[in-house]
Protein backbone atom coordinates (compact mmCIF):
# COMPACT_ATOMS: atom_id res chain seq x y z
CA UNK A 1 0.00 0.00 0.00
CA UNK A 2 2.86 2.36 0.87
CA UNK A 3 4.49 1.66 -2.49
CA UNK A 4 1.25 2.52 -4.33
CA UNK A 5 0.99 5.80 -2.44
CA UNK A 6 4.63 6.68 -3.13
CA UNK A 7 4.37 5.78 -6.84
CA UNK A 8 1.14 7.77 -7.09
CA UNK A 9 2.64 10.85 -5.45
CA UNK A 10 5.74 10.62 -7.64
CA UNK A 11 3.59 10.44 -10.78
CA UNK A 12 1.46 13.41 -9.71
CA UNK A 13 4.57 15.41 -8.82
CA UNK A 14 6.14 14.63 -12.21
CA UNK A 15 2.99 15.71 -14.08
CA UNK A 16 1.83 18.52 -11.79
CA UNK A 17 1.99 21.06 -14.61
CA UNK A 18 -0.31 18.90 -16.76
CA UNK A 19 -2.92 18.87 -14.01
CA UNK A 20 -2.71 22.60 -13.39
CA UNK A 21 -1.08 22.01 -10.00
CA UNK A 22 1.72 24.30 -8.80
CA UNK A 23 5.01 22.52 -9.60
CA UNK A 24 6.31 23.08 -6.06
CA UNK A 25 3.14 21.81 -4.34
CA UNK A 26 5.12 19.12 -2.53
CA UNK A 27 7.29 21.80 -0.89
CA UNK A 28 4.32 23.83 0.33
CA UNK A 29 1.92 20.97 1.08
CA UNK A 30 2.40 18.06 3.44
CA UNK A 31 0.61 14.94 2.21
CA UNK A 32 0.09 11.94 4.44
CA UNK A 33 -1.79 8.91 3.10
CA UNK A 34 -3.12 6.75 5.92
CA UNK A 35 -4.78 3.40 5.19
CA UNK A 36 -5.62 1.72 8.49
CA UNK A 37 -5.14 -2.04 8.46
CA UNK A 38 -8.10 -2.92 10.68
CA UNK A 39 -9.25 -6.50 10.22
CA UNK A 40 -9.35 -6.32 6.43
CA UNK A 41 -6.20 -7.25 4.51
CA UNK A 42 -5.35 -4.72 1.78
CA UNK A 43 -4.04 -5.52 -1.68
CA UNK A 44 -1.42 -2.81 -2.00
CA UNK A 45 -0.39 -2.71 -5.67
CA UNK A 46 -4.01 -2.76 -6.87
CA UNK A 47 -4.57 0.61 -5.27
CA UNK A 48 -2.15 2.49 -7.55
CA UNK A 49 -4.74 3.99 -9.90
CA UNK A 50 -6.97 4.87 -6.95
CA UNK A 51 -4.09 6.65 -5.21
CA UNK A 52 -3.24 8.74 -8.28
CA UNK A 53 -6.90 9.59 -8.85
CA UNK A 54 -7.34 10.60 -5.20
CA UNK A 55 -4.22 12.75 -5.20
CA UNK A 56 -5.12 14.53 -8.45
CA UNK A 57 -8.66 15.05 -7.15
CA UNK A 58 -7.33 16.51 -3.90
CA UNK A 59 -4.74 18.79 -5.49
CA UNK A 60 -7.06 20.10 -8.24
CA UNK A 61 -10.09 20.37 -5.95
CA UNK A 62 -12.10 18.28 -8.44
CA UNK A 63 -14.58 15.63 -7.39
CA UNK A 64 -14.21 12.10 -8.67
CA UNK A 65 -17.16 10.95 -10.76
CA UNK A 66 -19.79 9.20 -8.64
CA UNK A 67 -20.39 5.46 -8.71
CA UNK A 68 -17.01 4.61 -10.25
CA UNK A 69 -14.73 1.87 -8.93
CA UNK A 70 -11.18 1.32 -10.12
CA UNK A 71 -8.30 -1.02 -9.60
CA UNK A 72 -4.87 -1.41 -11.13
CA UNK A 73 -1.20 -1.16 -10.35
CA UNK A 74 0.71 1.77 -11.83
CA UNK A 75 4.28 2.31 -12.89
CA UNK A 76 6.22 5.55 -12.57
CA UNK A 77 5.66 6.10 -16.30
CA UNK A 78 1.89 5.88 -15.84
CA UNK A 79 1.31 2.41 -17.26
CA UNK A 80 -1.56 0.44 -15.70
CA UNK A 81 -0.55 -3.13 -14.87
CA UNK A 82 -2.85 -6.14 -14.38
CA UNK A 83 -4.10 -7.23 -10.98
CA UNK A 84 -5.59 -10.37 -9.44
CA UNK A 85 -9.04 -11.09 -8.04
CA UNK A 86 -11.06 -9.38 -10.74
CA UNK A 87 -14.15 -11.53 -10.16
CA UNK A 88 -14.21 -10.74 -6.43
CA UNK A 89 -13.53 -7.02 -6.91
CA UNK A 90 -16.16 -6.59 -9.61
CA UNK A 91 -18.74 -8.54 -7.58
CA UNK A 92 -18.04 -6.38 -4.51
CA UNK A 93 -18.40 -3.20 -6.60
CA UNK A 94 -21.75 -4.46 -7.91
CA UNK A 95 -22.99 -5.18 -4.37
CA UNK A 96 -21.96 -1.65 -3.34
CA UNK A 97 -24.10 -0.09 -6.11
CA UNK A 98 -21.25 0.91 -8.40
CA UNK A 99 -22.23 1.53 -12.04
CA UNK A 100 -18.82 1.89 -13.76
CA UNK A 101 -15.65 -0.11 -13.21
CA UNK A 102 -12.18 0.77 -14.47
CA UNK A 103 -9.87 -2.22 -14.94
CA UNK A 104 -6.41 -2.68 -16.44
CA UNK A 105 -6.62 -3.47 -20.15
CA UNK A 106 -4.62 -6.66 -19.56
CA UNK A 107 -7.41 -7.91 -17.25
CA UNK A 108 -10.03 -7.80 -20.02
CA UNK A 109 -9.89 -11.58 -20.37
CA UNK A 110 -10.75 -12.01 -16.66
CA UNK A 111 -14.29 -10.69 -17.21
CA UNK A 112 -15.24 -14.18 -18.44
CA UNK A 113 -15.14 -15.27 -14.77
CA UNK A 114 -17.57 -12.54 -13.64
CA UNK A 115 -21.18 -13.77 -13.34
CA UNK A 116 -23.41 -12.52 -16.16
CA UNK A 117 -26.01 -10.97 -13.83
CA UNK A 118 -23.20 -8.81 -12.39
CA UNK A 119 -21.46 -7.81 -15.62
CA UNK A 120 -24.68 -6.82 -17.43
CA UNK A 121 -25.42 -4.14 -14.78
CA UNK A 122 -21.97 -2.55 -15.06
CA UNK A 123 -20.12 -0.44 -17.60
CA UNK A 124 -16.47 -1.42 -17.96
CA UNK A 125 -13.61 0.85 -18.96
CA UNK A 126 -10.17 -0.57 -19.70
CA UNK A 127 -7.00 1.41 -19.05
CA UNK A 128 -3.52 1.04 -20.51
CA UNK A 129 -2.27 4.33 -19.04
CA UNK A 130 -3.28 6.34 -15.98
CA UNK A 131 -4.62 9.02 -18.35
CA UNK A 132 -7.30 6.51 -19.43
CA UNK A 133 -8.37 6.17 -15.80
CA UNK A 134 -8.39 9.92 -15.18
CA UNK A 135 -10.42 10.52 -18.34
CA UNK A 136 -13.25 8.47 -16.82
CA UNK A 137 -12.88 9.36 -13.14
CA UNK A 138 -11.88 13.05 -13.44
CA UNK A 139 -13.05 14.16 -16.90
CA UNK A 140 -12.80 17.88 -16.03
CA UNK A 141 -9.10 17.65 -15.20
CA UNK A 142 -8.20 15.65 -18.31
CA UNK A 143 -10.24 17.95 -20.58
CA UNK A 144 -8.35 20.97 -19.19
CA UNK A 145 -5.08 19.16 -19.88
CA UNK A 146 -6.12 18.42 -23.48
CA UNK A 147 -7.17 22.04 -24.05
CA UNK A 148 -3.92 23.36 -22.56
CA UNK A 149 -1.76 21.06 -24.69
CA UNK A 150 -3.76 22.02 -27.81
CA UNK A 151 -3.33 25.72 -27.01
CA UNK A 152 0.43 25.20 -26.61
CA UNK A 153 0.59 23.49 -30.01
CA UNK A 154 -1.22 26.42 -31.65
CA UNK A 155 0.83 29.06 -29.88
CA UNK A 156 3.83 30.30 -31.87
CA UNK A 157 6.67 32.16 -30.21
CA UNK A 158 6.53 35.88 -30.95
CA UNK A 159 9.90 36.02 -32.73
CA UNK A 160 8.66 33.53 -35.35
CA UNK A 161 5.68 35.76 -35.92
CA UNK A 162 7.93 38.82 -36.26
CA UNK A 163 10.27 37.08 -38.70
CA UNK A 164 7.30 35.95 -40.75
CA UNK A 165 5.89 39.50 -40.82
CA UNK A 166 9.30 40.94 -41.72
CA UNK A 167 9.59 38.49 -44.63
CA UNK A 168 6.17 39.62 -45.87
CA UNK A 169 7.25 43.27 -45.74
CA UNK A 170 10.50 42.61 -47.59
CA UNK A 171 8.65 40.71 -50.33
CA UNK A 172 6.24 43.65 -50.65
CA UNK A 173 9.04 46.14 -51.43
CA UNK A 174 9.94 46.68 -55.08
CA UNK A 175 13.27 45.08 -56.04
CA UNK A 176 15.12 48.40 -56.54
CA UNK A 177 13.76 49.71 -53.28
CA UNK A 178 15.08 46.66 -51.45
CA UNK A 179 18.61 47.26 -52.72
CA UNK A 180 18.50 50.96 -51.82
CA UNK A 181 17.07 50.20 -48.38
CA UNK A 182 19.75 47.59 -47.78
CA UNK A 183 22.53 49.97 -48.86
CA UNK A 184 21.23 52.75 -46.62
CA UNK A 185 20.94 50.34 -43.68
CA UNK A 186 24.48 49.13 -44.33
CA UNK A 187 25.87 52.67 -44.57
CA UNK A 188 24.04 53.70 -41.40
CA UNK A 189 25.17 50.64 -39.45
CA UNK A 190 28.83 51.10 -40.38
CA UNK A 191 28.73 54.70 -39.10
CA UNK A 192 27.22 53.78 -35.77
CA UNK A 193 29.34 50.72 -35.09
CA UNK A 194 32.62 52.31 -34.10
CA UNK A 195 35.00 50.02 -32.25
Amino acid sequence: MKESATAGLTFVRAHAKNFGIAPNFNVETDIHVHVPAGAIPKDGPSAGVSMVTSLVSLMTNTQVKERVAMTGEITLRGNVLPIGGVKEKVSAAHRAGIKEVILPDLNRKDLEDVPEHVSKDLTFHFAKKIWDVLMVALPGVVNKRAKNSQAKKNKKPIYFMLIGRLAQLVRALPLQGRCREFESLNAHSSETLDY
